[in-house]
């Protein structure tokens, strides 16, 4: 069976706050390390070590949210952000902005897969994702379909 998706565009907003989260997500242990420079308040009690700490998260926070931003202006980047319809079967998920234009993605390049109140994500790596909403399938088969095959896969469980 294959499933056949609705057109759909990416919005730049979503790309950009999902790439954060997953950057966040991905990369807890950082908050460690400002928290480790905030603890030098105990050993020399100054506000710069708090400030200090704020400040570097808040850097760090900054650059990838300047990362995410910037794929979005890059012109090789531009297809991700076209509108495609999507044909996914067990095989792998066909990307296509036409008839005769189109991307296959093999299922063995997904690393991770989430299913969230109104979409599946299908991360293939921490900048690139398939953000495939519940309102571009056609009927409630062919998300149940698409979720029986990410448990096959063991990308959800």
């Amino acid at each position: 069976m294959i499933v056949k998706t609705k057109k759909y565009q990416l919005p730049t907003g979503t790309y950009i706050k999902m790439g954060l989260v997953n950057i966040l997500k991905e990369q807890w242990w950082v908050i460690l390390i400002a928290l480790a420079i905030g603890c030098g308040y105990f050993w020399i009690a100054s506000i710069w070590w708090i400030i200090g700490a704020v400040l570097a998260y808040g850097l760090y926070v900054l650059f990838w949210a300047i990362q995410f931003t910037g794929v979005t202006q890059m012109e090789q980047n531009k297809v991700i952000f076209e509108k495609m319809a999507y044909e996914i079967d067990s095989r792998q998920i066909l990307m296509k902005i036409n008839v005769r234009q189109g991307m296959p993605v093999q299922w063995n390049m997904i690393k991770r897969a989430e299913i969230t109140k109104e979409a599946f994500v299908l991360y293939m790596s921490k900048a690139q994702f398939i953000y495939l909403p519940f309102k571009i399938f056609n009927s409630d088969n062919d998300r149940k379909f698409l979720e029986t095959i990410l448990k096959r896969k063991e990308l959800i469980k």
